[in-house]
């Protein structure tokens, strides 16, 4: 049928046959990745990076929103390769030194540090850092509440970290849905995962910085984001007065910043998203009744939560002989 649609127009059908060709390749990798990746090589892979994870976390709850931030900003970039976690040299300016992952908390390094060591103890030159990374994030989620599920293993580590790559790779703050969902898509993640993913700002903190426009200088006729709750936006000003010190942060989540839940969606019900791009979600009517249906129930979010953080971890992903499996996570072999 589509064929036969597309016969009509050999330059149609040459793009059509590209698309496909580009599809297949696209999810190559990641249709190598398994749960059981190493279940003969290093069988109890998982539970040496949970009880690293859980260490971490008893030294500070940090741990949870920095190292499952990492885990996004690995992916967006060059795909999970744990390319984020390369450290610069003289001669070459990483991913994590790009100003946008400045504000990347040192904990969520460290966690990926520490997991990576107790594996090598066991199973040396066997595990990526991107792998060790993927079970990191999936377990601070466990471990502040929510859901757990099985991660899919194999990756390989990425052989290119460059600060130059990151421009047009991640969200920003002040994203509206439509460049939400263009960045997004280009990621093979669409609308509805992408807001399953924002769920994720239930946990960690934001600079001052990231939102003052909302508070200080948004419009000619209004200081205030009017789309912003006013109680709330008063207690940011008192958080984040003018001038503040730029290490000052805010947490996303005024309510349960601790907790992984779906608390996070009835803040926007309320008005009280810290970015533009979190109230966004809510203020759209095209991705309103997604907010409601996990604003109502936890359980419509974990599931949408796990499934989304699972195509995720397939995003561009280097297995099989591609890239390698790195000593140590800050440098390349």
């Amino acid at each position: 049928m589509v064929a036969e649609k597309y016969a009509r127009n050999p330059l149609e059908l040459a793009g059509f046959v590209i698309w496909v060709l580009f599809g297949l390749c696209v999810s190559e990798g990641s249709a190598q990745l398994s749960e059981n990746f190493y279940a003969e090589t290093c069988s109890n892979v998982e539970s040496i990076v949970r009880n690293a994870v859980s260490q971490k976390l008893e030294q500070t709850f940090v741990t949870v929103p920095a190292t499952l931030r990492l885990f996004f900003h690995d992916c967006f970039v060059e795909g999970c390769d744990a390319s984020v976690t390369i450290q610069s040299t003289p001669d070459n300016t990483a991913e994590k030194d790009y100003s946008d992952n400045l504000s990347l908390a040192g904990d969520g390094f460290d966690t990926v540090m520490k997991a990576k060591q107790a594996v090598e103890d066991v199973c040396p030159n066997t595990v990526s850092c991107a792998d060790i990374l993927a079970m990191a994030a999936r377990d601070v989620v466990a471990l502040a509440g929510g859901p757990q599920f099985n991660v899919e293993l194999g990756r390989r580590d990425g052989m290119v970290s460059l600060a130059s790559n990151v421009p047009g790779n991640l969200p920003e703050p002040t994203f509206n849905l439509n460049q939400l969902n263009v960045l997004f898509t280009r990621k093979g993640l669409n609308q509805t995962e992408m807001i399953a993913l924002s769920g994720a700002h239930t946990l960690g903190f934001s600079h001052c910085i990231k939102f003052a426009n909302r508070i200080y200088n948004f419009s000619s006729g209004s200081s205030v984001d009017p789309s912003l709750n006013a109680t709330y936006a008063t207690q940011l000003r008192q958080i984040c007065p003018r001038n503040v010190d730029p290490s000052i942060v805010a947490n996303m989540d005024p309510i349960t910043p601790n907790e992984f839940d779906n608390v996070y969606y009835q803040n926007l019900q309320s008005r009280k998203g810290l970015f533009t791009s979190d109230e966004v979600l809510f203020t759209n009517k095209r991705s309103r009744s997604t907010v409601t249906t996990y604003a109502q129930s936890p359980a419509a979010f974990n599931n949408a939560f796990v499934n989304a953080m699972i195509k995720l971890g397939r995003v561009d992903v280097k297995t099989g002989t591609e890239g390698q499996i790195r000593l140590d996570c800050t440098r390349f072999n």
